[in-house]
């Protein structure tokens, strides 16, 4: 049986990250899981087990995230996300190959994190998995809507999430989060969904602060790194996409995969954003192949 080991570490500029470890920790590459926006480190549980039997694999919660310590308005952004994520690698893996798994939010800042350190992704960096995840902000984001509802839909959203930033630490009360589960099941989830991860996904909703749910809205819809992974030095690389997702629909995978030649693109029918709760054996194996190709690679070299 797998066993999960809980630790913490704290931020340079202060607040601490809630980690989970996995497999053994000499294993010869290490997997770092980031999760998407408003949701926690357990929404790749699914994927641990069988990953932790062939390297050791962390997750962590996000800042303003899950159990991890709350974002000011000042820091809920994507250059603090990529910073964040270099200094977990140094904290939890100094050495040897790493393979980065980012869905959503959590591609995005492996993103930011080459953009803003190129020379330790190069490094460091053996291989990556881009789960639905954009390299274009909100650029193909209309949320399965026509377009012209789907601008509406963006003003009130921008809005309101001015408003969410400057909430602080507050979280959702737990029956509001609760009442969201159908909205949160039509916008997330694609066909056929288990009711126990939408009940997953909505508690992570939960956990995260209203600061976060608001705060880092600006820096997501705004961001632009299609330029920079098509700077990235080749490693094996998987890229999936759900075909009904309606936050970062193919399209946005399409543009990723044509900016990393080379890439393995997947897209999953009748599945949404979640697939790593979706498509769970397809996440997994994509990872285990990458996993493979970059450790074959490191022993050559």
């Amino acid at each position: 049986m797998t066993t999960v080991e809980q630790a913490e570490i704290r931020l340079s500029d202060g607040p601490r990250l809630h980690l989970r470890t996995a497999g053994p920790p000499g294993a010869p590459v290490t997997i770092v899981l980031l999760h998407g926006w408003v949701l926690d480190g357990r929404t790749w549980h699914r994927q641990v087990r069988p990953l932790a039997e062939v390297a050791r694999v962390v997750t962590y919660d996000a800042r303003g995230h899950g159990r991890s310590g709350g974002v000011e308005r000042s820091t809920a952004t994507l250059d603090r996300l990529g910073d964040d994520l270099a200094e977990v690698l140094r904290a939890v893996a100094p050495a040897g190959p790493v393979v980065l798994a980012g869905h959503s939010l959590g591609g995005m800042t492996i993103m930011e994190y080459a953009h803003r350190h190129p020379a330790d992704f190069a490094e460091r960096v053996a291989g990556l998995l881009l789960l639905s995840t954009t390299a274009e902000g909100h650029t193909h984001t209309v949320y399965g809507l026509p377009q012209p509802v789907a601008q509406l839909v963006r003003v009130a959203e921008m809005t309101s999430a001015q408003v969410l930033a400057r909430l602080g630490g507050w979280r959702p009360h737990r029956a509001f989060a609760l009442a969201l589960r159908p909205s949160l099941r039509w916008l997330l989830f694609g066909h056929p969904c288990d009711p126990a991860d939408v009940l997953l996904t909505t508690k992570a909703v939960a956990r995260a602060s209203l600061s976060s749910i608001g705060g880092f809205r600006p820096s997501v819809g705004a961001q632009a790194r299609l330029d920079t992974l098509a700077a990235l030095p080749a490693v094996p690389t998987a890229v999936l996409v759900g075909e009904r997702d309606r936050l970062t629909p193919p399209v946005c995978a399409l543009s990723i995969a044509k900016a990393l030649p080379g890439a393995a693109l997947t897209i999953c029918p009748d599945a949404g954003h979640m697939l790593m709760l979706e498509r769970p054996d397809v996440v997994t194996e994509a990872l285990l192949d990458v996993v493979r190709a970059a450790r074959d690679r490191h022993r050559k070299a």
